[in-house]
């Protein structure tokens, strides 16, 4: 398939490289290198970036605190990552917009949906930060939900597994990828990709899903070139 616009979804932890905690700028670079190389070809690029890396607004609630406080937190987190982001893409040499959820005026854009459409249009980077402004909602929510709302081709969700598996890779060495998966199949299995809100959004939107493993250098090239990376999920 040919992209037009494609909205990428990247996981907090996965910016921490091979850290514990926080960012690892060169991870952050060789994210942007290859989001650099994919928009050079001309296809129009939203991201939507998580904030585990610093901060989980679920753990703190466990730990006693406020769920709506903790997952306001959470989503500053994310502000934080798409700021290093951001400076990291402008480094490459494109031109990006922050906008997000939450108005930070100093810092970055509100979301406005005309406005981050009329962006990318441009031909600049969008990136979706402060989740969907509302707690109890994943970043993975926000990502299906801004996905439909630009009318986006695809979510590509970037993360350190190359794929659905039919267990976690990282606990059963036995398990299998799936190359292709239906929306309905992902259901009775009852496979982990995304939380059941945002992936529901995806399929009433007939949007599809591709999971793939973004810490390897190329891949999302790769992707658009139409190799079989990851796995895609659809109909």
């Amino acid at each position: 398939m040919n992209y037009k616009r494609i909205l990428l979804k990247l996981s907090g932890e996965a910016l921490m490289g091979e850290k514990q905690y926080g960012i690892d700028i060169d991870r952050v670079a060789q994210y942007a290198k290859d989001i650099h190389d994919v928009h050079a070809r001309g296809i129009e690029i939203a991201l939507v970036i998580g904030g585990g890396n610093i901060y989980r607004g679920l753990s703190a609630e466990k730990a006693g605190m406020d769920r709506v406080q903790a997952d306001y937190m959470g989503m500053l987190a994310t502000v934080i990552n798409s700021m290093a982001l951001q400076d990291a893409l402008e480094k490459t040499g494109v031109k990006t917009r922050l906008l997000t959820a939450i108005k930070m005026e100093q810092i970055c854009e509100p979301f406005i949906r005309r406005r981050a459409v009329r962006h990318l249009e441009k031909g600049r980077i969008v990136i979706f930060g402060a989740g969907t402004g509302n707690p109890y909602f994943t970043t993975d929510t926000a990502a299906s939900l801004r996905a439909v709302e630009i009318n986006a081709d695809v979510v590509m969700k970037g993360t350190r597994v190359d794929g659905i598996y039919t267990a976690d890779p990282l606990k059963e060495p036995n398990a299998t990828r799936f190359d292709q998966i239906t929306f309905d199949e992902v259901y009775k299995k009852n496979l982990n990709v995304m939380d059941m809100t945002a992936f529901t959004l995806c399929q009433e939107n007939n949007l599809p899903i591709i999971v793939f493993d973004m810490n390897k250098p190329g891949n999302l090239m790769r992707l658009v070139d139409g190799e079989p990376i990851g796995t895609l999920v659809k109909g």
